[in-house]
């Protein structure tokens, strides 16, 4: 069984040191973890697999965690489905001027053509030469078999090229 788990905190609450213990202790094993601080706030995503019964005490011992250090902890039990098992991975790189509807556009039309995201990454910070703010994301995206590569490459250079947006597609060797 396998269960997500976000947390959330300030930056001076090192929680990850209480959760990872915890995760030990309740005899579970973390299969991926990613950590980031963005201003005063540190954020946590883990997926942890255990049997139902280390799964229900992890839980019970982190609503303790987060009432104790006084952090956001949420837990979900995903599908065990095999989404995404014969989707293409590809990596998508994006720069554009610093606009609010940037990653809305591009998701938007992943979405539409039922692409599904993996994992986003951006941040703005000052282009160099130009004094204005640059938006740079890098998506790494699963393609589904029946999509022509071909012309999802040539729509989306066409969208990019509306929008005002520089990006770079290209497959992620396995």
């Amino acid at each position: 069984m396998q269960i997500t788990l976000t947390a959330l905190g300030n930056t001076q609450t090192n929680f990850i040191a209480e959760i990872l213990p915890a995760i030990r202790d309740c005899k579970c094993h973390i299969l991926e973890i990613r950590l980031s601080r963005l201003a005063q706030s540190t954020a946590a995503y883990l997926l942890i697999q255990g049997n139902w019964n280390q799964v229900a005490k992890l839980e019970n011992t982190l609503d303790f965690i987060q009432k104790r250090l006084e952090i956001k902890i949420h837990t979900f039990r995903p599908d065990q489905k095999d989404k995404g098992k014969d989707c293409l991975p590809y990596s998508l790189e994006t720069i554009s001027l610093d606009r609010d509807n940037v990653i809305e556009s591009i998701t938007s039309f992943l979405f539409d053509r039922e692409i599904e995201i993996e994992e986003i990454t951006g941040s703005c910070y000052q282009a160099p030469y130009i004094q204005t703010s640059v938006f740079s994301t890098k998506f790494v995206i699963l393609i589904p078999p029946q999509l022509h590569l071909l012309s999802l490459r040539e729509e989306f250079l066409e969208f990019c090229d509306q929008s005002n947006i520089d990006a770079i597609l290209e497959p992620i060797k396995r």
